[in-house]
């Protein structure tokens, strides 16, 4: 795979790449997993020719990039990412540290799905889990939100 190709390939598949690892592992680690998936597409793009689905292919090695990342940050930290407790949020100041207690699918599902807008498929195909897998994160990553933040959804038990 020569420049052109390249070029079309990472217009296309570098703002859903960042955004999912973002989602996935917070702004900080995110940022770094997908410029070091991206670096790692242009040095090999030979082997790029034959996969299917490059987003889903460089998500997987940016989630390899993250966690090498936050194992070189904090050697004996749980997965879960410190990045979300750090921010402020600018909307409700209770948001951020909600968003750091969801585990890393729910976090993702969350926030592709919600945050993002992406579809319920396209959510699903960037983290690599069934529709039930993704819907399951996202009811629970909800569930526990609207717990921490204490609000009602609306619907009466």
């Amino acid at each position: 795979m020569d420049e052109g190709p390249f070029a079309a390939i990472f217009e296309q598949v570098e703002p859903r790449l960042r955004r999912a690892l973002v989602a996935w592992y917070g702004p900080i680690v995110g940022r770094e997993a997908a410029a070091d998936a991206l670096s790692w597409a242009w040095e090999h793009r030979d082997r790029l020719d034959g996969v299917g689905d490059i987003g889903g292919y460089l998500f997987r090695v940016g989630q390899s990039a993250a966690k090498r990342d936050m194992q070189w940050r904090q050697p004996n930290a749980s997965p879960k990412c410190p990045d979300w407790s750090e921010r402020e949020s600018s909307f409700e100041p209770r948001l951020d540290p909600a968003m750091a207690n969801l585990s890393g699918q729910q976090r993702a599902a969350v926030l592709l799905v919600h945050g993002y807008g992406y579809s319920f498929r396209e959510a699903a195909d960037v983290l690599g889990v069934s529709l039930a897998t993704l819907r399951t994160h996202l009811g629970r990553g909800m569930e526990r939100l609207r717990h921490d933040l204490e609000v009602s959804d609306g619907v009466s038990p």
